[in-house]
C-alpha cells in the first residue's frame, strides 16, 4: 500500500433480481417521466432487496415498500419496491433496516414476498430513482442478478 493510494470508488451494483427496464416502461407515469428524477426499473423475481451502494438510510417507509440512500458523495437513491405497495401495510415486506442506519453495499434492505404481492394484484416493476440529480445510461437490459455491477453508467 503505497504513500498515496486511493480507495477504490465503489461502483453502484443491482438491489434485485430481475428483468432491467428502461425507466420509461415503468408502469407509474410518475416514475416513467422522470418526474421524480432518472433511473431504471426492475421486474423483481428475487426475494431480496439490497443496498446498491454504501450510505444511510435517509427513509424507510414502515410500510415496507421504498427506502431512501444517501451516499457519502451526496447522491439520493430512491429503491420503490413495486406498484401501489403502499396499500398493502407492510404485508409482503419483511424489513430489515430503519431510518438512520448506515448500510454496506450489499446489505439486506428488505425481503419481499413476490408472490404475495402478484396476488395481490400489484406490479412487482421497481423503479430506482436518483432523486439528487444523475443521469442514468442503461448498460444493458434483460435479466440482471443482485449485486450485478456495470448495468447502469451513472453521470
Amino acid at each position: 500500500m503505497g504513500l498515496f493510494s486511493r480507495k477504490k470508488k465503489e461502483e453502484f451494483v443491482s438491489p434485485m433480481t430481475g428483468t432491467l427496464l428502461p425507466i420509461e416502461q415503468c408502469p407509474d407515469p410518475v416514475f416513467a417521466g422522470k418526474i421524480m428524477g432518472d433511473g431504471f426499473a426492475i421486474e423483481l423475481t428475487g426475494a431480496e432487496v439490497t443496498a446498491p451502494v454504501s450510505g444511510t438510510i435517509a427513509t424507510a417507509f414502515p410500510t415496507g415498500h421504498a427506502y431512501g440512500i444517501n451516499t457519502d458523495d451526496g447522491k439520493e437513491i430512491l429503491i420503490h419496491i413495486g406498484m401501489d405497495t403502499v396499500a398493502l401495510n407492510g404485508q409482503g415486506f419483511d424489513v430489515k433496516v430503519k431510518q438512520g442506519d448506515t448500510v454496506k453495499q450489499g446489505d439486506l434492505l428488505v425481503k419481499v414476498d413476490v408472490e404475495y404481492l402478484k396476488a395481490q394484484g400489484k406490479s412487482v416493476v421497481s423503479p430506482v430513482i436518483f432523486t439528487s440529480g444523475e443521469k442514468v445510461e442503461l448498460q444493458k437490459t434483460g435479466a440482471v442478478q443482485n449485486g450485478e455491477n456495470g448495468i447502469v453508467k451513472i453521470r
